[in-house]
């Protein structure tokens, strides 16, 4: 069942570096999100803290959880705060149903 469900999504996103910010594109589901979360410790955070998600195709809980992760490195790091624009409306509906979408918001 797992490789049928694969087979019909997009694929495994990832957090690309594009000048002083991120890039998201792809999916960022339970499936993704421990593997992404490990890439993008590679790479050192965004100049201005932005962090892009309109490429994001498909993304839950989490999407979610990746977010504040990140949010959390910044801090641990005295990195300016990060700010996520573009995230797409069913991601904003879901942070709104969990109380933290003004953490989207940014």
């Amino acid at each position: 069942m797992a490789g049928r469900r694969r087979a019909d999504r997009t694929a495994a996103g990832a957090f690309a570096a594009v000048g002083d910010r991120w890039r998201y594109t792809g999916d960022l589901t339970f499936d993704d999100a421990m593997p992404v979360l490990a890439a993008a410790a590679n790479l050192p955070l965004p100049e201005s803290g932005v962090v892009e998600l309109a490429g994001l195709a498909r993304g839950d809980s989490s999407a979610l959880a990746v977010l504040f992760a990140l949010h959390r490195r910044a801090q641990a790091e005295g990195h300016r705060p990060l700010s996520f624009p573009g995230a797409p409306v069913a991601l904003l509906a879901l942070a709104r149903a969990y109380g933290v979408d003004s953490f989207l918001a940014g």
